[in-house]
C-alpha cells in the first residue's frame, strides 16, 4: 500500500472515527485513502484552520485522537491555531501535512518550507507548537512514526503532533512494504503512594483542627473523567466546592457543596469561600490568569496549597505548590480518597452559600435583549446530557455566570491560547464526536463573523449544531478594554450581514429574534429539527459583564485599581 493508505489503516486500528481537513495537491493521496476508508469519516472544510479546531472539538471529551490534515505551504501552516488550542487545553491531536518534493529542496519550489534559501521552515513551525514534530523520510518508516506519534499525544498531559510528509513519497511506485499494526499502549499517571499518604495526613490534621478545606477543580479532571471521585470525595469530607471555568459542571452546580466558578468573571460565593479557606486543593487545573486574578501574588498567602495534575510543570509555574501529587486526577483523587477515609470519621456539613443565578432577576432598561437573560434562558432549556462550548468574548462571561449546568452537562471555553472562532468550528468535530448530544455554541458576533462559512461544512455532512450569536454589532471587551486603559474607544464597531438569512441560503435553519420570547421559541424549534441552525439574537450594548480584578470582590477590585492608577 501506499504512504497515506497504510497512516489512514494505522489511525483506523486505533480507533479514530473522523478526519477534518483542506483539499490541496500534497493532500490529494491522503483524501483518496481517506474515500476508501469504511470507519473514517472525513470532512473537507473551507479553511485548514477550521479543520484543526474540529479535530480539537472531537478530541475534547473522548479519549480518541483528533485528526487534521493539510496540503503543504500555506493549507499546513493554517493548521497552526487549532495545533496551539491542543497544546494548551490538553487535546491528543495528530496534523498530517504535505511537504514540498525533497530534490527541489532550497530552489522555491511551489509550497516550499525547508527553510533553505530564504523560505519559510516549516519543521521548525511545526515543532514550536506541537509536543513533538516528525518528517517522514522513508516510506518504510511510515507505521514506527506513526506509532510514536500517536502514544506521545496521549503520553503524560495529552496533546498535538505532527507529521510531514514529502510529496516525493506519495509517487507512484513508492509503497509500504512492511506494514504492521499500530499500537496505542500508554501508561497511566498514577499517584506516589508515600506521597498520597503525606498529603492525607496533612488533610486529616486539617479536619481534625477544624481547618477550613476548599477544592478548586479544573478541566483536566473532566477530562480524566473524574466526576464520580470528586462528587464522593467532597460529599465523604464535606469539602466545599469551585471550579474554573472549564471545570463547569464536574459535579451538579446545584450540589449542595457546590459553591461556583473561581475566576475574574465568577461568583461571589466561590470567591467568599476561596478567600475563608485555610487550605485549598486543586485538582486538574493549570491556576491561569483569569482563576488565578491576573497571578495575583498574595492570591494563596496564608493558605496551604495542594496541587493534583498531570504535568510536573505545572508545579514550577506561578505558584509554587506545598504538597503536589503528579497524577492522572482521577486516579489522583481516588488515591487521596482511600487513604483519607481510614483517618477521618464522621464529618460535620459544610455551610455554603447557595446558589441560583439561572433563576435571578436581570433588571435592565432598554428594550433589546439583556444577554444576562438570554444565557438564563439557554441554561434553562439546555438539554440533558448537553454540551455548551463558549468562544472568546463578552458572551462568554455571561454563559459562564448564569448557566448552572446538571449531571452530564458540559461547558468549556477555547482555553487559555483563546483564538475567537475555536468553537464556532471546533462544534462540528465536537458533534461528530458526540451524535448522541446536543451541541451548542454561544458566540461573539465578531467569533461568528471570522470563520462562520463553515455552517456550509455543517449542512453538507449533516452536522446538526446550534449556534447562537450574541449580536450587538461590537467588539464588547475590546471596547471595554479601551476605555478602561485609555479613556476612549476607537475601531470596535462594526455592521453585520442579516446571519439569519445567510443561515437559510447555506440551508440551514435561520432565526432572527430580538425579545427573549422569540428565542425561546427560536431555540425549541432548534433542538427539535435535527438540523444546523443559527439564531441571531439582538442583545443591547448597555450590559457589562460581572468581573473583579480582586478575589475580595468588585468593590475592593475597584478600590485597588483606583489606588494603583493613583499611585501611578
Amino acid at each position: 500500500m501506499r504512504v497515506y493508505e497504510a497512516m489512514i489503516k494505522g489511525l483506523e486500528d486505533i480507533g479514530v472515527r473522523a478526519a477534518f481537513g483542506g483539499a490541496g495537491e500534497n493532500a490529494a493521496g491522503l483524501m483518496l485513502a481517506l474515500k476508501h476508508s469504511q470507519q473514517i469519516r472525513p470532512v473537507i472544510t473551507r479553511h485548514e484552520q477550521a479543520a484543526s479546531f474540529m479535530a480539537c472539538g472531537h478530541a475534547m471529551y473522548t479519549n480518541e485522537l483528533g485528526f487534521c490534515f493539510a496540503t503543504a505551504g500555506p493549507g499546513a501552516f493554517n493548521l497552526f491555531s487549532g495545533l496551539a488550542v491542543a497544546m494548551s487545553d490538553s487535546y491528543p491531536v495528530l496534523a498530517v501535512s504535505g511537504y514540498a518534493s525533497r530534490a527541489w529542496q532550497g530552489w522555491g519550489s511551489l509550497n516550499e518550507t525547508s527553510g533553505l534559501n530564504g523560505t519559510p521552515d516549516s519543521r521548525a513551525m511545526f515543532a514550536a507548537t506541537t509536543k513533538k514534530s516528525f518528517l517522514l523520510t522513508d516510506a518504510a518508516d511510515t507505521c514506527d512514526v506513526l506509532e510514536e506519534a500517536v502514544n506521545t499525544a496521549f503520553e503524560g498531559r495529552p496533546g498535538p503532533v505532527h507529521i510531514h510528509v514529502p510529496e516525493d513519497l506519495t509517487h507512484r511506485g513508492v509503497e509500504v512494504t512492511d506494514f504492521r499494526h499500530i499500537r496505542l499502549q500508554v501508561a497511566p499517571v498514577v499517584p506516589d503512594p508515600a506521597r498520597v499518604e503525606e498529603i492525607a495526613s496533612m488533610l486529616a490534621d486539617a479536619l481534625a483542627g477544624r481547618k477550613r478545606i476548599v477544592a478548586l477543580v479544573g478541566f483536566g479532571a473532566i477530562r480524566s473523567g473524574a466526576g464520580a471521585e470528586v462528587r464522593r470525595f467532597i460529599e465523604r469530607f464535606q469539602i466545599p466546592l469551585l471550579t474554573t471555568l472549564d471545570g463547569k459542571g464536574i459535579v451538579s452546580e446545584g450540589h449542595p457543596l457546590s459553591v461556583g466558578v473561581f475566576a475574574d468573571s465568577g461568583h461571589a460565593s466561590a470567591w467568599k469561600a476561596f478567600r475563608e479557606a485555610d487550605v485549598v486543593l486543586c485538582v486538574g487545573n493549570s491556576l491561569n490568569q483569569h482563576a488565578t486574578f491576573n497571578y495575583r501574588a498574595d492570591l494563596f498567602e496564608n493558605k496551604v496549597l495542594v496541587y493534583v495534575n498531570i504535568s510536573e510543570t505545572e508545579f514550577r509555574k506561578a505558584y509554587r505548590p506545598d504538597y503536589a501529587l503528579l497524577s492522572d486526577a482521577r486516579l489522583g483523587v481516588a488515591a487521596l480518597h482511600e487513604a483519607l477515609d481510614g483517618r477521618v470519621g464522621d464529618v460535620p456539613a459544610a455551610e455554603v452559600d447557595g446558589r441560583d443565578y439561572e433563576a435571578r432577576h436581570i433588571t435592565h432598561l432598554t428594550g433589546k435583549i439583556h444577554p444576562g437573560e438570554l444565557a438564563q434562558a439557554i441554561g434553562r432549556m439546555l438539554p440533558p446530557g448537553a454540551v455548551l462550548l463558549a468562544d472568546a468574548g463578552a458572551h462568554l462571561a455571561w454563559l459562564s455566570y448564569y448557566v448552572e449546568l446538571e449531571e452530564g452537562q458540559n461547558f468549556r471555553k477555547v482555553g487559555s491560547f483563546g483564538p475567537m472562532a475555536g468553537h464556532v468550528n471546533g462544534a462540528i468535530g465536537m458533534k461528530l464526536a458526540h451524535p448522541e448530544r446536543t451541541v451548542v455554541v454561544g458566540c461573539g458576533d465578531g467569533c461568528y463573523s471570522l470563520s462562520g462559512f463553515e455552517l456550509m461544512t455543517a449542512v453538507e455532512n449533516d452536522i446538526p449544531v446550534i449556534w447562537i450569536i450574541f449580536d450587538d454589532q461590537e467588539f464588547k471587551l475590546i471596547k471595554l478594554f479601551q476605555l478602561v486603559t485609555y479613556g476612549e474607544t476607537g475601531l470596535v464597531e462594526f455592521q453585520n450581514p442579516d446571519f439569519a438569512a445567510y443561515a437559510q441560503a447555506c440551508g440551514a435553519e435561520g432565526h432572527r429574534v430580538e425579545t427573549l420570547e422569540e428565542f425561546e421559541k427560536a431555540f425549541r424549534e432548534a433542538l427539535a429539527s435535527g438540523r444546523p441552525s443559527l439564531i441571531d439574537a439582538r442583545i443591547t450594548r448597555w450590559a457589562v459583564p460581572h468581573y473583579s480584578p480582586s478575589p475580595d470582590g468588585v468593590i475592593a477590585g475597584l478600590v485597588e485599581t483606583i489606588e494603583a492608577r493613583l499611585r501611578g
